[in-house]
């Protein structure tokens, strides 16, 4: 018989709030597993967010209206109001403040943190004709992608992944730009042709992580989830997250930070762009040995915005 964690590690009841779309589910699903593998009982109660309101919108239609925590906030409220005990994101769609009451309780392996080149016709990025349409809504990787060829036809694409990949295969778009650790997680990689290097095309900080919430005062739950943690993951996003709140940026500009261990420590990359690509700051540094995540992010942060990251920040369009 399972009860409330409040004897961890003893097998207990909870449930995990999640959005309903199918690459939200697979998360939450493989988060039960894991647990139910240790004598729990999960559920799943599926939450439709704010963001999920907005997906038939376009960013340029939503404009300053976006809130804060679009695809977090109502699963937020569930956990608040103890209808949930945890919460599973894509940790790219977590603000970087969180609320006193809540704390990321594990932050579980990452996958493949790298965008993905997905078309039916053309094997690479390099190899698209002229004018070619490629298909994003993020500003970021619009940005950066146009920093390389300024001769393609960016063009909005929004859904989910089946939605995606459903327009690509009607014609809409001769190649469109994907999370890699999404598609791979659907089994979704069919078309997908090639990875961008970081120093090509920077992920978004947390991209390919997942974040498993709690109440900050639910130590019982905490506890129960320790094993899920990753301390290579958690350093990594860790810094990404601190070099984003540093620059004062969201998932609603052009800014891309990644962080991933090497040999002797950890290499971090930035890239700061302006709308049209037409200026960019990019930078990677090796950081050998222990040190503070947070520290490491702030500094990386300062050192891109000595270079004029801010300059293009102030004059980015809210849009993405």
């Amino acid at each position: 018989m399972t009860e409330p964690c409040s004897q961890s590690p003893v097998p207990c009841a909870l449930t995990i709030g999640s959005r309903g779309s199918q690459l939200a589910l697979w998360q939450a699903n493989h988060v039960a597993g894991r647990l139910r593998e240790r004598g729990h009982e999960v559920s799943i109660e599926i939450i439709r967010t704010s963001g999920d309101a907005m997906q038939n919108l376009t960013f340029a239609q939503v404009g300053a209206s976006v809130p804060k925590g679009m695809f977090t906030k109502e699963i937020e409220e569930a956990l608040y109001a103890r209808r949930i005990d945890l919460a599973v994101h894509s940790l790219k769609d977590l603000p970087t403040a969180l609320d006193e009451s809540f704390t990321i309780a594990a932050i579980p392996p990452r996958a493949d943190a790298r965008d993905a080149f997905v078309s039916i016709h053309y094997e690479s990025f390099a190899a698209l004709p002229p004018g070619s349409r490629i298909g994003t809504s993020s500003l970021r990787r619009q940005a950066q992608l146009r920093a390389t060829r300024s001769d393609l036809d960016y063009v909005e694409f929004r859904g989910n992944v089946d939605t995606r990949l459903r327009k690509l295969s009607e014609g809409e778009a001769d190649a469109i730009i994907l999370a890699a650790a999404g598609l791979e997680r659907l089994g979704r990689t069919e078309y997908l042709r090639d990875r961008f290097p970081a120093l090509v095309l920077c992920p978004a900080a947390g991209q390919g992580a997942l974040a498993i919430e709690t109440r900050a005062d639910d130590q019982a739950t905490i506890e129960t989830l320790a094993f899920l943690d990753d301390a290579a993951t958690r350093f990594a996003v860790t810094a990404e997250r601190a070099a984003l709140a540093a620059l004062g940026g969201g998932c609603q500009v052009p800014i891309g930070i990644h962080c991933q261990p090497s040999p002797d420590g950890f290499t971090i990359t930035g890239a700061v762009t302006s709308v049209d690509g037409r200026q960019l700051v990019r930078e990677a540094l090796d950081h050998q040995g222990a040190a503070d995540p947070v520290g490491l992010g702030q500094r990386f942060a300062a050192s891109l915005l000595e270079q004029g990251a801010g300059r293009l920040l102030e004059t980015t369009a809210f849009r993405d």
